[in-house]
């Protein structure tokens, strides 16, 4: 089987999916043509012009037997510059959503836009996948917001037909990544945040939740993992000057087998995020080992139970509080279900199954 993968705006979590499909599926004849993941708003509009006008061209015309894209593919607009894509059978994957998005004070373009050309998208997959229900819930009910929201000709029974196309199935957790047993809690419980190192992820929620911490006398370490960018929130600084005393880690992880030493380290994986869509680092871990201290929000109610979830940044620090003292280190929860062992068969039913609709 010969498949044409898209991923417009290449993050990290996306080609975290697409190593993950190469490696299971090496069966598969895969084509993959990406773009970085920056400048958002014009990768995100530009991705179908670079590659139907680009170089690319002569491959897309080649025969494949399915498209598998990402959602900020402008999948519509390639088909139209590209007809002999448009017979081909398709599903789209969702890593995130255009409506659920948080919005930054910097951002000045609106959300209209890409919230419409993922509707677009949709309405030429064959199947939609989400990573979680979180994420396919709220753009279902985005997509219907929007669609009350435009002036007229809008036609009936969009969302319906979108909703009975669409299912979860998540993005599963790296080969490498270990199994954990049981742990024996250390003197000082070690704290670890990974995430990027913006604004949606919380860092000020983060330093809310360390000021209480110190005020209360814990004694714990921390670990401070994720990509940094040029600009970073000042949150970070105010955390590096206050919390020294406390810091064993403090940035980008220098290999993939230190930043998985560190999870593996690690009691609590904390989490202050405004926005996650499925918590790839959060799910690594919590199968590591650590046991999880989460937002009552996004995606975190679908896949832990509400013993591992907080509302507030003090009954987080309440929780952190009771795993200190602890005599035993807690045990986490399985998150086995996100392995590809459990995953696998339903991504190869539905490549499959694709092609012979098709």
């Amino acid at each position: 089987m010969r498949i044409l993968l898209l991923s417009a705006y290449n993050a990290v979590s996306h080609q975290y999916w697409i190593e993950g499909l190469v490696g299971q599926f090496p069966e598969y004849h895969w084509e993959i043509l990406t773009l970085p993941d920056r400048h958002f708003s014009w990768r995100l509009r530009g991705n179908s012009l670079t590659w139907a006008m680009g170089n690319k061209r002569e491959l897309l015309e080649q025969h494949w037997d399915l498209i598998l894209a990402t959602s900020m593919v402008d999948l519509s607009s390639l088909r139209g510059m590209v007809p002999a894509l448009g017979q081909i059978p398709t599903l789209v994957y969702f890593h995130e959503n255009q409506f659920a998005y948080p919005r930054s004070q910097y951002q000045t373009h609106s959300p209209v836009e890409p919230q419409l050309q993922s509707i677009y998208t949709a309405l030429c997959a064959d199947r939609l996948l989400f990573n979680t229900e979180y994420n396919r819930t709220t753009f279902l009910d985005g997509a219907k917001q929007l669609l009350k929201k435009l002036p007229d000709h809008v036609p009936a029974g969009i969302v319906e037909r979108l909703e009975s196309n669409s299912e979860v199935l998540p993005v599963p957790l790296a080969h490498d990544v270990p199994s954990h047993s049981a742990k024996r809690q250390k003197s000082a419980l070690q704290i670890t945040w990974a995430a990027r190192w913006e604004y949606d992820k919380g860092p000020e929620r983060l330093l809310s939740i360390l000021q209480s911490l110190e005020f209360r006398g814990i004694d714990y370490q921390l670990c401070l993992l994720g990509q940094a960018f040029r600009q970073r929130p000042k949150e970070f600084d105010q955390i590096e000057s206050l919390f020294c005393h406390r810091m064993v880690q403090f940035g980008f992880a220098e290999s993939r087998k230190v930043y998985l030493n560190w999870l593996l380290q690690s009691d609590v994986i904390l989490s202050t995020s405004h926005h996650e869509f499925q918590g790839l680092s959060v799910l690594e871990a919590v199968a590591c080992g650590a046991v999880p201290v989460l937002p009552n929000e996004q995606s975190y109610p679908c896949l832990f139970g509400r013993e591992y979830l907080y509302d507030g940044d003090e009954e987080a620090v309440e929780q952190l509080v009771q795993l200190a003292k602890a005599e035993r280190g807690s045990v986490a929860p399985s998150v086995d279900r996100f392995r590809w062992e459990h995953c696998r068969g339903r991504y190869r039913e539905l490549l499959e199954s694709a092609t012979e609709r098709g």
